[in-house]
């Protein structure tokens, strides 16, 4: 007869071992299913300005430098040359979203050639996103089980009729549709000038976070694999960034005391 311990760990390795083949399977199942993304990316206004020792005063501490967001190096009396993009993007990427999906990382990067011809180009994103499952906004487990059963609901005397913001969460994830938005990121290159760049486009990436297995990421449009298919679309057109000009439309000049313009955050439809 075997004493208690050693069945214990018997059936503790069991246990292990079927968890371990399931998630095994439940990685490799996911190859199956096929992933077709799409997307249209288009360029509505890019804004090319320069900023010159911003600080202000009127900090806790006394003087400071300014925290923008977007703008990294904003503790450096540098001059530095700053991109605010607007652009249109429609995306579906519900066939991304599988029964092994937990959450879609998506972003928007503007991709501009280096200035050193030896080295590759140069990537900023000026837009992201996390878009989470249906299982992952509404987890289903024992506790919450136990919650939905012993909360008591309160009969509603009104029949309200869901807003259409409610309605359109109640879609499946991975719908994307912003129309003239504003960048989260204001962007710079590392060498402090990004004006009169040329052969600028901006591209659409994703990362595909698992609940087990490894993480996926963008497929361009001239790769595939299995029945998995590259993102149809998802770049816009070349353009250049506008050169600076004395009091131009496309220069915005800040320096001396006060604060600049912040790069307002999109209020993007994401489901």
């Amino acid at each position: 007869m075997h004493s208690a311990l050693v069945r214990v760990q018997n059936v503790f390795g069991f246990f292990t071992t079927v968890a371990f083949c399931t998630a095994i399977s439940i990685a490799l199942s996911v190859i199956v299913i096929p992933q077709v993304p799409s997307a249209s990316l288009e360029l509505r206004n890019v804004q090319v300005y320069v900023v010159l020792y911003a600080m202000y005063s009127a900090c806790a501490n006394g003087p400071g430098y300014l925290r923008v967001k977007g703008r990294p190096h904003y503790h450096s009396p540098k001059k530095k040359e700053y991109a605010h993009i607007k652009f249109d993007l429609h995306a579906d990427l519900t066939s991304l979203f599988n029964w092994n999906t937990k959450q879609l990382f998506v972003w928007v990067a503007a991709t501009y050639p280096s200035r050193v011809a030896s080295e590759p180009p140069s990537q900023a994103i000026i837009w992201d996103a996390i878009i989470s499952s249906e299982s992952q906004k509404n987890p289903s487990t024992p506790f919450t089980l136990y919650s939905y059963l012993t909360t008591p609901t309160k009969p509603s005397l009104k029949s309200k009729r869901p807003s259409k913001s409610k309605q359109a969460i109640e879609t499946a994830p991975g719908l994307i549709s912003l129309k003239n938005s504003k960048p989260k990121y204001q962007i710079t290159d590392i060498s402090g000038h990004l004006s009169a760049t040329s052969n600028v486009t901006l591209n659409i990436g994703w990362n595909v976070q698992p609940w087990v297995g490894a993480l996926t990421w963008t497929m361009r449009e001239e790769s595939s694999w299995a029945r998995w298919r590259g993102i149809k679309g998802g770049a816009s057109k070349v353009f250049d960034m506008p050169p600076l000009k004395v009091k131009g439309v496309n220069q915005e000049v800040v320096k001396g005391s006060g604060k600049p313009e912040k790069a307002a955050e999109a209020s993007p439809i994401v489901k």
